[in-house]
């Protein structure tokens, strides 16, 4: 099936517009670098700048590989009608996030794949990120478990639902199905992608071995929550920023495109 977007008026782009196109771009083209993709399904999502009614998602059928600032639809939140842009909106797309991005303050940006380390823990009885290491522990507070898997995300329900069950958090492990990460900025939820999918796969790896787990003592993993990322040595932008910049940089050295 050959995707043809029709490029936006980029003189019609807001230099926010515009940053956040080429973020989200940008993290498609990194989800498939890194091996987060699925096929065409699997949904990252962004609130447009300014606007709460609207968000950017990318036409159903076009490869994440392909992504560029250009390709992005812009779909209403109330009605899944696509305001700017043309394609097709994937439905679980819109069913899940955009009831995920109204309800929660936190979720500008929405990222939901099936990568497969953290996707194979949600397929066992007991998915929880285990109290072993450093990346897992300063990512566990964030972390929401969903227990029940309903089937297919074909009505707005489901996403209202799963907004609940996020709450304050900004991770979720979906049961037999998934996980998604919310984010105020792009850099954010991508950051939370690419750590938890590293946490899963480490945990993984460790239980392959057969051998008991090595707990972390409690008051180890207070402080590590505390300290993680080491924020109050730096100013500017947060260890999130820095890490998706410099992603970023890989794209601009060898894929540019993205961000046209």
């Amino acid at each position: 099936m050959q995707i043809k977007v029709a490029p936006e008026a980029r003189n019609d782009w807001s230099a926010a517009e515009r940053q956040a196109r080429v973020d989200l771009a940008a993290a498609h083209r990194l989800a498939y670098m890194h091996g987060f993709s699925e096929g065409i399904f699997n949904h990252l999502t962004l609130v447009v700048p300014g606007r709460s009614d609207r968000y950017y998602q990318i036409p159903f059928g076009m490869h994440w590989s392909e992504v560029t600032a250009s390709s992005f639809m812009e779909v209403g939140i109330d009605d899944g009608e696509v305001k700017r842009g043309s394609g097709d909106v994937e439905r679980s797309g819109y069913c899940i996030h955009a009831p995920i991005h109204k309800a929660l303050p936190q979720a500008k940006a929405v990222f939901h794949t099936h990568m497969p380390f953290v996707s194979a823990l949600t397929r066992l009885e007991d998915p929880r990120i285990k109290e072993i290491g450093q990346t897992e522990v300063g990512l566990m507070g964030q972390i929401a478990y969903d227990d029940e898997y309903t089937g297919p995300a074909l009505e707005p329900e489901e996403g209202e639902r799963l907004a609940k069950v996020i709450g304050e958090h900004t991770l979720l492990f979906m049961a037999n199905h998934g996980v998604t990460t919310l984010g105020d900025t792009v850099a954010d939820a991508y950051n939370r992608l690419y750590y938890i999918e590293r946490a899963a796969q480490v945990q993984i790896y460790a239980m392959w071995t057969g051998q008991r787990l090595k707990a972390l003592p409690k008051a180890v993993v207070e402080k590590t929550q505390r300290d993680i990322g080491g924020n109050r040595f730096y100013e500017g932008p947060t260890p999130a920023q820095r890490h998706f910049d410099a992603l970023k940089r890989i794209l601009d050295r060898n894929e540019p495109d993205y961000a046209m």
